[in-house]
């Protein structure tokens, strides 16, 4: 509900890569918890841990959608299916999504999505592309390619397209499966690079609001505090997009929270946060 009313008071700024398409960031993330106190989140026989599975807005780099798992709660589980991504979308996901099912499933509907594929898929090549002549150099392969094993053509029967893109900060070849055959295969990788994002919203949320200590104990105490980070979290973004300050996330979350809020114009405060508060006067 936060979401949806903040969402509808004004446009967000795109960061950096702007596209015409709404694009969605599927990711999860483990909280790890320790198995002799939280016995009820089993993730190893030693270990303990719940998971969120996130949908984040490219837009406004907020969560449209997050469900709270076990810790072994797999990314391409039944779950991850019902998760509502509009028609004429575009979800871009890590590798742990690659499923077969899950791709049909997101094109039956007319998701376009660009996933990093497992390293172990047998396929077979239909069609080389051409690849850039001048631009866009970190591309090495663009080619139309469909599934060979039997099973994973049942699930999947279309046709993809998978890219091969050199990471020249990482130093590695990333591999990329997409049925989206129109964009530029630069364009692909730029939607893939965008994907970091979301990686940095996980960061924020456990360091910033401190999703690795809990309060309570029991399933509901510890859902309960995340679901306060993720609400904190969107009025923090919110604040920070409408102050004509350029603040950094991690500073206004930490001022906020220490400041004398309560006694001062939050406003003003936002948007001249260096400007002493006016001296009050003396009574006669």
């Amino acid at each position: 509900m936060l979401f949806r009313y903040f969402g509808q008071q004004a446009a967000w700024e795109r960061k950096g890569f702007r596209f015409k398409m709404p694009i969605k960031l599927l990711d999860s993330t483990l909280v790890s918890l320790t198995i002799s106190v939280y016995d009820w989140a089993h993730y190893t026989t030693s270990k303990g841990a719940v998971k969120m599975h996130t949908l984040l807005d490219y837009d406004c780099l907020l969560p449209e959608f997050m469900n709270i798992t076990g810790g072994k709660r797999t990314e391409n589980n039944k779950a991850t299916f019902d998760i509502e991504i509009k028609p004429h979308s575009i979800v871009v996901a890590d590798r742990g999504y690659c499923d077969y099912g899950l791709l049909n499933h997101w094109d039956s509907n007319n998701v376009f999505y660009v996933v990093r594929h497992k390293d172990d898929i047998q396929h077979r090549t239909i069609k080389e592309l051409p690849l850039p002549e001048k631009h866009a150099q970190n591309v090495l392969l663009d080619e139309i390619i469909e599934f060979e094993l039997p099973t994973a053509k049942d699930k999947c029967p279309k046709r993809l397209r998978r890219i091969a893109v050199w990471d020249e900060e990482h130093g590695f070849v990333i591999e990329l499966l997409s049925n989206n055959v129109t964009l530029a295969a630069s364009t692909i990788a730029k939607l893939y690079k965008a994907r970091w994002n979301i990686e940095i919203f996980f960061h924020n949320l456990k360091q910033l609001l401190r999703i690795k200590s809990f309060i309570g104990t029991s399933r509901n105490a510890v859902e309960i505090q995340i679901w306060t980070a993720m609400i904190t979290m969107l009025l923090f973004s919110w604040l920070k997009h409408i102050a004509r300050y350029k603040w950094a996330l991690a500073n206004l979350a930490f001022l906020a929270t220490t400041e004398y809020i309560p006694q001062i114009d939050l406003y003003k405060w936002l948007n001249e946060p260096f400007t002493p508060p006016p001296e009050e006067e003396n009574p006669a």
